[in-house]
């Protein structure tokens, strides 16, 4: 297997080792959030019904702060649009990433804004 594929097969292999710790929790949306090079996206899925019920992301915003500052703003309000529809507790759903940097910026802030995990 080359490098690049064991890699790939690594973080796929991550991936669903969170996913099916999350699938216990179906009380609970899932704040699934994911992190590119520039954007932040983040989004609240209720995986009994299979909808998106929040959603949030850098993209339909001119933000020119730093990356991290971003990510504050996009936890604050995916916590503010969850309160609004009535969404206390939520399950993180961090993907293949490490709970570090921006994405756990974005958690505390969200947690800041109200929202329990």
């Amino acid at each position: 297997m080359t490098r690049l594929l064991k890699i790939k097969d690594n973080k796929q292999q991550r991936r669903t080792r969170t996913r099916r710790q999350i699938k216990n929790h179906t009380l609970r949306p899932r704040l699934c959030v994911h992190i590119s090079l520039r954007h932040i996206y983040a989004q609240v899925i209720d995986d009994v019904e299979g909808k998106t019920l929040v959603a949030s992301s850098t993209l339909k915003k001119n933000l020119k702060q730093s990356l991290s500052k971003q990510a504050e703003i996009i936890g604050k309000e995916i916590a503010e649009k969850c309160l609004k529809a009535k969404i206390k507790q939520v399950v993180l759903d961090r993907g293949c990433k490490t709970y570090h940097g921006r994405l756990k910026i974005l958690a505390e802030a969200s947690r800041q804004g109200g929202l329990e995990f």
